[in-house]
């Protein structure tokens, strides 16, 4: 799940090198994914009223979903 949206951020920004995904797991099992982008590319990761982001969460949590694990991400500065 973090290569998902390690891909999809990506393929979404101008300056992939700047993209990373930190993962965490919390004590009842779920693993948090935390997405940093470019200060500039902030913006094209969240999208018009944060579609893109919660585009990217419903993919990520569909994978998460056939894996049987829960998943949350967030974005961070």
């Amino acid at each position: 799940m973090r290569e998902l949206l390690e891909y999809l951020a990506r393929a979404l920004v101008e300056d992939p090198s700047h993209v990373s995904v930190e993962e965490f797991e919390e004590d009842d099992g779920t693993i948090v994914l935390e997405l940093a982008v470019g200060d500039d590319d902030y913006g094209r990761v969240i999208g018009r009223g944060g579609r893109t982001a919660s585009a990217l969460r419903t993919v990520v949590k569909a994978a998460a979903v056939r894996a049987d694990r829960r998943v949350l991400v967030d974005i961070v500065d």
